[in-house]
């Protein structure tokens, strides 16, 4: 399908790639934002997320350039967690492809209500400090990087969320932390899947490019709030998020019920 953007559209898509840029730099969930964006201004939905990996690629690269230079990152020590992460979502983009993903739809709200409990109730998630880790990091690579990481590429929704409570939970990262290190690996599986949407000819580069700019510069001002407000902020955001995507999946699957 040809796209032609008009300067209103691309003037629109660009401030709302910042704000989405800004929020999923925090918590994750920016595609809650941009991908009804992006099929709204009449491209398609394989179109749609493949041009939504694109812009959000844009974001988190900003977001983990930042917290890699600010020191909360050692790129060195996550190097094995980048490739299992790479390697899990370029695997889940293929797979998407092959079968019907429909049935993670119905149960992926319910995982949505638990990691937001799991950030209202447990003491692990008030942290400001890190803990003693339940694994390895080489442990972690090959069950969370590789499992989020398929699941990025598979599915998608909730990504960001899903490695938060990873490193929270199993390598006892205190939840600034966890959230520098969630941009890293997101941005590893966000590239990864990016790579066979443009080797499929899904990406529409105009739109893609103008929300890549807003997303970079969005998500650098998330980061900021990030290393200023912490704690503060970001348990109250990914619950936020975890409950607005819980909500949009369980209409999209089940909304028909109520008309």
């Amino acid at each position: 399908m040809d796209f032609i953007l008009t300067l209103d559209w691309g003037i629109l898509l660009f401030f709302i790639a910042v704000l989405a840029g800004f929020v999923d730099s925090i918590a994750g969930g920016g595609g809650l934002i941009t991908v009804p964006a992006l099929m709204a201004v009449g491209l398609s939905p394989a179109q749609a997320l493949a041009t939504n990996k694109l812009q959000s690629t844009g974001g988190s690269f900003s977001a983990s350039v930042y917290f890699v230079r600010r020191g909360l990152v050692n790129l060195k020590a996550m190097r094995f967690a980048i490739f299992m992460t790479f390697v899990g979502s370029a695997l889940g983009t293929i797979l998407v492809q092959m079968i019907d993903a429909s049935v993670l739809k119905q149960i992926i709200p319910f995982l949505l209500l638990g990691i937001a409990a799991y950030f209202i109730l447990s003491p692990s998630a008030r942290k400001t400090e890190t803990s003693s880790a339940r694994m390895s990091l080489i442990a972690f690579a090959c069950t969370a990087g590789l499992g989020v990481g398929f699941y990025d590429g598979f599915f998608g929704p909730g990504t960001g969320s899903f490695f938060a409570i990873a490193f929270v939970s199993l390598l006892g990262y205190s939840l600034t932390m966890a959230t520098a290190h969630t941009k890293v690996l997101n941005c590893t599986s966000n590239a990864a899947s990016l790579l066979f949407f443009i080797l499929g000819g899904q990406v529409v580069w105009a739109v893609g490019g103008i929300m890549l700019v807003g997303q970079f510069i969005g998500a650098r001002l998330g980061s900021r709030m990030v290393v200023k407000r912490g704690q503060q902020i970001i348990r109250p955001m990914i619950v936020i998020i975890s409950l607005l995507m819980t909500g949009k999946l369980m209409w999209d699957e089940y909304g028909y019920l109520l008309f």
